[in-house]
């Protein structure tokens, strides 16, 4: 088991070994040499100042090159541990107080890195700066550092441990790129990281400990899918709507309820078959960053304008930035250059070269995909959609992206009619209930 994160209690990577309930601890890299600090000042310097960000240097990344490798590695400095330090002289972190504060109901972190990184560099892109080729090489060079001293890392605790099964947390476990290219870089074999894997993951952890501790369980749960969270039952669905009838009728959109699910999931992938976006809000909530299916919005794969068409309609993000493709488990193969389950997003691999072209919407720059596998066991519904998608186009992926406006992932059934109305989405799937403007969709309802 490897941790890698930003900071916590006075570590910022952890690595040992688990077997049955026992976890030993086999080394640690101290605040503040940290891989997730390095990754976030890097993420400023580039001008993307929010937290969270990092996600968007990792997706800007395979539109450069990494030529500003040999720089970085004055940055990040490998040890024969298998851990790492910082050169302390680009960071403020660990002599001065960075600011850190809730604005908006999101964190602030002050600036981590110095004028020193600068000077190495060149200078820091402005948020309002157009990026530039050199932007692209620094975060492909990010990138590349950040890998060079994870694989690093993976190595040695191969060495230490000799299994080849794998089990990644922290913040820095959410770098799926990273993730993806583990058995190409490392004798692991088998990888597992759970959907939250940062902060939020701690609670799994404290919840497990306990029932070992306490209780004397013995290890048997596996967390296979992610939909722990809240849901809603189709009579409360059906409340919300009525309590908002008013803004509904004055978008212009019909309300169905659908109470066959094979009619409701053939409704659905006709619309997203035919180049409509679909909201879908369905079952508990997933646990975690990524949108799995339950609070998801849903395009074809097949049209090259469909990235355009979500950020014109709805997401408003970044053009670099992928979608995600939504897979039939069954499928992997056939499409991925690789065999592994995938339930929560959390790794990057190659699309088959083949494929590319028949789904360009979540084919990224380089021929890769986020791709999540979906269970028939796990998310019944979802699979159902999919697979009426892939019996009318042939293609068993759906373009999965998380159900929000540059906003928290939606919740609840409010906050998901919220987003559908003032965005131009153009169908809503909450429960049986089916929302769609004026003309979009036709067939009976129940």
């Amino acid at each position: 088991m490897v941790s890698v994160d930003g900071f916590g209690d006075f570590s910022s990577a952890a690595w040992g070994f688990g077997q049955g309930t026992r976890i030993t601890i086999d080394g640690r890299v101290h605040f503040p040499h940290s891989l997730g600090v390095f990754y976030q000042a890097m993420t400023q310097y580039l001008g993307f100042p929010h937290y969270g960000d990092e996600y968007k240097v990792m997706g800007l990344a395979p539109y450069g090159e990494p030529r500003y490798l040999e720089k970085m590695r004055e940055v990040v400095r490998l040890q024969d541990d298998g851990g790492f330090r910082l050169d302390l002289r680009y960071f403020r972190h660990h002599a001065e107080k960075i600011d850190y504060a809730w604005e908006g109901g999101s964190p602030h972190v002050g600036q981590l890195y110095s004028a020193a990184l600068e000077e190495l560099l060149g200078p820091a892109r402005h948020p309002d700066e157009p990026l530039s080729q050199r932007h692209k090489d620094i975060a492909r060079s990010t990138q590349a550092m950040y890998e060079e001293a994870f694989f690093h890392m993976l190595n040695a605790v191969h060495r230490h441990c000799e299994t080849d099964a794998l089990a990644l947390a922290g913040g820095c476990a959410m770098n799926s790129v990273a993730n993806g290219k583990v058995y190409r870089h490392t004798p692991f074999r088998r990888v597992y990281v759970q959907s939250a894997a940062g902060d939020a993951g701690g609670a799994i952890g404290a919840a497990m400990a306990v029932w070992h501790s306490v209780c004397g369980g013995q290890r048997g749960f596996v967390m296979e899918h992610a939909y722990w969270g809240p849901e809603f039952a189709d009579e409360a669905l059906g409340k919300v709507l009525e309590r908002h009838a008013a803004e509904v009728d004055a978008a212009g959109c019909q309300v169905r309820r659908i109470g066959d699910e094979g009619e409701l999931c053939r409704l659905a992938a006709q619309a997203i078959a035919s180049g409509r976006v679909v909201g879908w809000f369905q079952g508990r909530m997933e646990w975690g960053p990524r949108a799995l299916g339950n609070r998801s919005i849903l395009g074809d794969p097949r049209r090259a304008d469909m990235k355009d068409i979500l950020n014109l309609k709805i997401k408003r993000r970044e053009s670099f930035r992928p979608f995600a493709p939504s897979i039939l488990r069954e499928a992997v193969t056939e499409w991925f250059e690789t065999e592994d389950d995938v339930p929560f997003m959390m790794q990057v691999f190659q699309i088959r070269q083949e494929k590319r072209v028949l789904i360009p919407a979540v084919t990224h720059v380089d021929g890769s995909g986020r791709l999540q596998t979906v269970h028939r066991h796990t998310n019944p519904r979802y699979y159902r959609l999919i697979e009426t998608f892939r019996d009318l186009t042939g293609i068993p992926i759906l373009l999965n992206t998380s159900f929000n406006e540059n906003e928290p992932v939606v919740c609840r059934p409010e906050e998901a009619l919220d987003c559908f109305l003032r965005t131009r989405m153009d169908v809503l799937v909450m429960g049986n209930w089916m929302l769609t403007r004026h003309g979009e969709t036709e067939g009976p309802a129940s």
